[in-house]
């Protein structure tokens, strides 16, 4: 029976901890979410992938685009799937080593690695692991839904639409960055075998990159607010205004033009 002690304490808070963090960043994007839609990367590409849904299936051309779209998505979420498998299974091999391996992260960590508290410490790893392999599992699934949905055009079908084919294809990009996710979290998870205050630093600095890589671009390209350095605005378009007496000028010209031709003509004869 696991019994709780010193370390095991500092790992249980040092896990709490990061957590905390990491559930108080989504719940940031949230509340931001809520004010603009298009304030992450992911709302964006959302978006564009019902547009580009709704594109293919208006045609009726069955073209190879979508075909080769999804297959480099689907190749990509089955590398990443095999990946996290073979990381589990790596380790799961580390337990039956926890004793090595302990006495070497204990003279790193400078704490006292006993099997069962080695057991523990690997556990929310291969957890982690886990749930990236079923995330893109599920990713490579709606990604074969969509393959066969996306060229089947049939006007007046209820359930076939482009919308159900859009959303198919968005819950699949959701496995896919919830797989994506749990990758980078396996970083403080395995820094945490060397102490809890290294898992604390290294979940601070992912929210940091987080917030940098799910800030949509487009967010830079919004008008600056007031009192900060803007960029001279453009010059308001030119209007063209009729000129007093120009149509009357005009329109004596456009008498005149005859005359003169036949003057030119009786001359060159």
């Amino acid at each position: 029976m696991l019994q709780l002690s010193t370390p095991l304490t500092a790992d249980l808070l040092g896990l709490f901890g990061s957590a905390l963090l990491v559930v108080g960043y989504h719940l940031y994007l949230a509340a931001r979410l809520r004010r603009d839609p298009n304030y992450t990367i992911q709302a964006v590409n959302r978006s564009a992938r019902t547009a580009w849904v709704e594109a293919l299936m208006a045609g009726n051309q069955r073209d190879v685009l979508p075909v080769q779209t999804l297959r480099n998505s689907t190749m990509a979420a089955t590398f990443l799937a095999s990946t996290a498998i073979l990381l589990v299974i790596g380790v799961l091999n580390l337990s039956d080593h926890g004793g090595t391996l302990g006495h070497a992260i204990e003279s790193i960590a400078h704490k006292e690695a006993g099997g069962e508290l080695w057991a523990f410490q690997l556990m929310p790893l291969v957890v982690d692991l886990f749930c990236a392999f079923f995330c893109f599992t599920l990713a490579i699934r709606m990604y074969n839904h969509v393959g066969y949905l996306i060229n089947a055009n049939m006007p007046g079908h209820t359930v076939v639409t482009p919308q159900y084919v859009a959303e198919l294809l968005n819950r699949g990009g959701w496995y896919y960055s919830l797989g994506m996710r749990s990758y980078y979290l396996a970083v403080p998870l395995l820094l945490g075998l060397f102490g809890p205050s290294y898992m604390l630093l290294a979940t601070l600095g992912l929210m940091v990159i987080f917030y940098h890589v799910d800030r949509s671009p487009i967010q830079d390209l919004l008008p600056r607010p007031s009192g900060s350095q803007e960029e001279p605005a453009a010059p308001p378009p030119l209007e063209l205004r009729p000129v007093p007496g120009g149509s009357q000028r005009n329109r004596r010209g456009a008498g005149r033009e005859p005359e003169v031709l036949q003057e030119r003509q009786g001359a060159v004869g």
